[in-house]
C-alpha cells in the first residue's frame, strides 16, 4: 500500500491506489429507451454489483487495510450493508468483526453479515442505541470502524467518483444517495481533486430528510426519526460528512416513497438490474426534478442491491 503522508488526510485517489486489487471496478450502464422516455442523458454507476452488493465494501476495505497486523478485531454499527462489507473485508485480513444492528434491520442483511463471518448484536432501532452498543464493543478492545463518520471510510467511498470519472469523463453532474453521508462526502472530495466545478448533488427520502434539514438550517440537526423503506438511508448524517457537504454547498433533493418504488421499477425494466430502495433514490430525485438535469450528462450512483428477495417473491408462491 502506498504510504500516506502524515500531514494530510488520505484522498479518494490514495484509497483507490490501496484497494484497487480488492474491490470490483463496477460497470457503467446506460439505457437508450430510458433516456428517450425521460428526455435526459443518464449514466448509471452500478455499485449494486460491487462485492457484498454495495459501495460500502470500498470504504470498509480501505479502513481495514490501514489497521495493524495485530488488530484484535473490528466493530461497527450498521443497518446492514456496512456491516456485511466490514465483515468481508475483515475476514480477508483474518480479523473478527462484531456488528451492532437495529432489531428492525432487513433479515436478509442480518443473514449477510453472518454469512461473511460477522457476529451480530441486535439493538433497539435508535441512533443512540446503535452507538451505545458500539461503545461497549470498543471497551472490549475492538477497533471501531463506524459506517460513515470516519476519514478512511469517506476516502474509500469517494473511490466511486474517481472510478466513474475515469470511465465517463464527459459527465457534467453526479447524483448520489445520502444517509450517514460517507458516499456523498467522499465523492465531493474526489470531484474537488479531479474535476473542480462538476456538480455534485445528494438525494434522500423525505421521510429521512435530516441532511436536507441540516443544509437549510446551516447546522447539523440532531432530531431524527426516519420513516422510509430505504433502510440504508435512515442514519443521521455524520459530523465530518456534513462539514464537507456544507463547505462545498452540495444541494440535497428529497423524494417520496412512491417515487423510490417507481425508480426501482424503472431500473429493473430498462437496465435489468435489481437495486434496493436506497440505491434507487438518486434516480427518483433526478426524475422528480428533471428541469435541473436537462441538457447535461448525469451520473447516477446505484449504491446497492441487497434486498430480501424472499419477500419480493412471496406473491408468486402457490397458495394452499
Amino acid at each position: 500500500m502506498p504510504e500516506i503522508p502524515v500531514h494530510r488526510r488520505a484522498t479518494p485517489a490514495d484509497a483507490l491506489d490501496a484497494i484497487a486489487g480488492r474491490i470490483a471496478r463496477t460497470p457503467v450502464m446506460t439505457s437508450t429507451t430510458l433516456n428517450r422516455l425521460t428526455g435526459l442523458d443518464l449514466v448509471f454507476k452500478c455499485e449494486q454489483l460491487q462485492k457484498t452488493g454495495s459501495f460500502k465494501f470500498r470504504g470498509a476495505s480501505y479502513a481495514v487495510s490501514r489497521l495493524p497486523h495485530d488488530c484484535p478485531g473490528v466493530a461497527t454499527h450498521s443497518s446492514g450493508n456496512h456491516g456485511a462489507a466490514l465483515a468481508a473485508a475483515a475476514a480477508l485480513r483474518g480479523f473478527s468483526a462484531d456488528v451492532v444492528m437495529p432489531e428492525n434491520a432487513v433479515e436478509a442483511k442480518i443473514e449477510a453479515v453472518r454469512a461473511y463471518g460477522g457476529r451480530v448484536h441486535l439493538c433497539k432501532p435508535t441512533q443512540a442505541d446503535r452507538e451505545n452498543g458500539l461503545n461497549e464493543l470498543i471497551e472490549r478492545g475492538l477497533a471501531a470502524i463506524p459506517p460513515y463518520d470516519h476519514d478512511d471510510i469517506i476516502a474509500g467511498q469517494g473511490t466511486v467518483a474517481v472510478e466513474l470519472l475515469a470511465q465517463r469523463p464527459d459527465l457534467d453532474c453526479l447524483v448520489a444517495p445520502i444517509g450517514g453521508g460517507g458516499l456523498l462526502a467522499g465523492m465531493t472530495l474526489a470531484v474537488g481533486q479531479h474535476r473542480p466545478g462538476l456538480r455534485v448533488i445528494g438525494a434522500e427520502p423525505s421521510g429521512a430528510d435530516d441532511a436536507a434539514r441540516s443544509r437549510t438550517a446551516g447546522r447539523r440537526v440532531a432530531e431524527h426519526h426516519p420513516e422510509t423503506l430505504a433502510d440504508g438511508l435512515r442514519a443521521l448524517i455524520g459530523v465530518r460528512n456534513f462539514a464537507i457537504i456544507q463547505a462545498n454547498d452540495i444541494p440535497i433533493l428529497t423524494v417520496t416513497e412512491q417515487q423510490i418504488i417507481d425508480a426501482m421499477a424503472l431500473v429493473w425494466r430498462h437496465l435489468k438490474q435489481l437495486v434496493e430502495p436506497s440505491g434507487a433514490v438518486p434516480l427518483a430525485a433526478v426524475l422528480a426534478h428533471p428541469e435541473s438535469f436537462r441538457g447535461v450528462c448525469t451520473g447516477i450512483v446505484l449504491s446497492g442491491g441487497n434486498l430480501d428477495i424472499r419477500q419480493l417473491l412471496s406473491s408468486l408462491e402457490p397458495s394452499g
